[in-house]
This record gives C-alpha cells, structure tokens and sequence, in this order.
C-alpha cells in the first residue's frame, strides 16, 4: 500500500511539474507571436493604432528621460514612423521564459521626417540593437531597448563619424 501511495504521489507530481512547464511554453509562445506582431503592425507598416490596446495602462519604456503610460509609449514610438521612411524593422531573433522577452532587432530606414525634434537629414540609417520585455496578461508592460546610439545619431549626420 505504501508503496502504490508513493508510486500515486511521485505521479501526480511529475504530472504537475510537465503540466506547468507546458503552460509557460504556451505562453512564451504567444507572448513572441503577439509581441512580434505589434511590431510589424506598429513600425513596418506604420498603423500606430495598435499601440493603444498593446501595453497595460501603466506601461514604462526605460529610456532617457522614462516614458510612462501607454499613450506615451505610442507617442515616443510615432516617433520612428513620423521620421523615418522606407521603415524595415526585422526581428532577428526573438525568445520567451513565460512574461519575459528578449528580441534582436534590425532597424533600417531614410530619415525624411521630425524625429524626437531633429529635423529630417535625408540620412539613410541602419542600426541594430535589443530589447528586454515584460509582459503582463498578454499585454506590453516594460520595454528597454539597447542600441548603439553614438553610431545611429553619425549615420543620421548629427555627430561627424
């Protein structure tokens, strides 16, 4: 009897264990689809509209100075599309643990617009980097992006290289 009592305990908890290791995939893996979608959606084809149902209400982007909210977050990413034509933004590589991701990242375009205040140069730009994300009920709470930002202002003319 002890012995069908452990067999039913030992059972029951690698059951569990694989139970919650296929639910943090699942979710992992919708996180990247629909993170990856707003992404296409937002930038390459520049209808910022989904911003507004893709971060949570109080959505930070970690960056200098931070942006709080998420009409904010839309607004600081208006930004890439107002300024920039010919937009490509690829994903290179992109993975999950659960709420947590992290996407490398490709940005390409012709600075013809207002960026952040800086009127348009003309430039052509290509520039990589990386984000951290967290999200939260499906939904965008945290970004931080990392890119090279002393290359990407002497591609777009502003510092000499």
């Amino acid at each position: 009897m002890k012995k069908l009592f452990l067999f039913l305990c030992l059972s029951y908890f690698l059951v569990s264990c694989n139970s919650e290791n296929d639910k943090k995939a699942e979710l992992s893996k919708k996180n990247v689809e629909y993170y990856s979608h707003v992404w296409e959606v937002a930038i390459n084809e520049g209808r910022t509209n989904i911003l507004d149902t893709a971060y949570v209400e109080d959505a930070v982007l970690h960056t200098v100075p931070e942006v709080k909210g998420k009409a904010n977050a839309k607004a600081y990413y208006e930004n890439f599309v107002v300024g920039f034509s010919d937009r490509n933004f690829i994903v290179k590589e992109i993975f999950a643990d659960g709420d947590k991701l992290v996407k490398y990242w490709e940005f390409k375009g012709k600075h013809t617009g207002s960026f952040f205040g800086i009127p348009a140069t003309g430039k052509d730009i290509d520039v990589i980097g990386c984000t951290i994300a967290k999200m939260k009920d499906g939904k965008i709470a945290e970004e931080q992006d990392f890119m090279d930002n002393l290359e990407f202002m002497k591609q777009l003319g502003i510092i000499p290289r």
